[in-house]
């Protein structure tokens, strides 16, 4: 867990542990979970502030993306760079630090769609946002699992280097849901939420799994780039899902 912390975000060290970076994907949703919390509690903070909505928003999307780094929205832009560089170039596109045409077209488009998501769900945020960023980073799992590592450099370390298995490397996730799913079962008191919020759970099971499948075959595999492309691509499906049923 120290790794992942360490790995996946800015946060500071956690104190008296020394981190480990073998592993650290299965730490990933849970972890997303509390991001995705942390984005929330920013964006109410400053709605009832007297902040716009619209300002409001921009500042949470904002402060995700230094809570993270920037770390997946920069695999995004990469693996689109990639993506559109052809089958011979895509390595060599997606390697490049310099960022072009496609990735920020795809840095444009998904930004837009969350920002309008977020001014549809508005105060709703809180029971949103950390679970679409569970979804996102459990499709990371999922991407691991099935495809093989591409790497830029011959001695490139990878999640799949220390790799247990979907089974055990999806333990803490499971757990997590399991955990909380019967606890918004139970704080559902709508007949037509309940029926919303089980097809939402399944619509993320159903894109955590296709995404990481759609990208891995076309760039032939994954690595960190399309890691951080499936994160965001999942998250804003998510989102725009739950925008759309709630």
């Amino acid at each position: 867990m120290a790794g992942s912390w360490i790995f996946y975000t800015t946060f500071p060290k956690i104190p008296l542990i020394s981190p480990e970076f073998k592993n650290i994907a299965q730490f990933a949703p849970p972890l997303g979970f509390l991001i995705g919390t942390i984005q929330s509690y920013i964006f109410l903070f400053f709605r009832t502030n007297s902040w716009s909505i619209y300002a409001s928003a921009l500042i949470c999307l904002a402060s995700g993306y230094l809570i993270t780094g920037g770390l997946h929205i920069d695999g995004l832009m990469d693996t689109f760079d990639g993506i559109f560089a052809g089958k011979k170039k895509r390595l060599k596109a997606m390697k490049d630090s310099k960022v072009g045409s496609f990735g920020v077209q795809a840095l444009v488009f998904i930004t837009l769609i969350q920002i309008a998501c977020i001014l549809k769900i508005q105060n709703l945020i809180i029971f949103v946002l950390p679970i679409c960023l569970f979804w996102g980073r459990f499709s990371n799992l999922f991407f691991i699992e099935k495809f093989k590592y591409l790497s830029y450099k011959k001695k490139s370390i990878s999640h799949k280097k220390f790799w247990n298995g979907f089974k055990k490397e999806s333990l803490i996730s499971i757990f997590f849901l399991l955990i909380f799913i019967p606890y918004q079962l139970v704080s559902i008191t709508s007949q037509t939420l309940l029926i919303k919020f089980l097809i939402l759970i399944l619509i993320g099971i159903f894109l955590s799994y296709c995404i990481p499948n759609i990208l891995g075959n076309k760039i032939g595999g994954f690595n960190g780039d399309a890691c951080g492309a499936s994160v965001v691509l999942v998250e804003t499906l998510m989102l725009f899902m739950h925008a759309i049923l709630l």
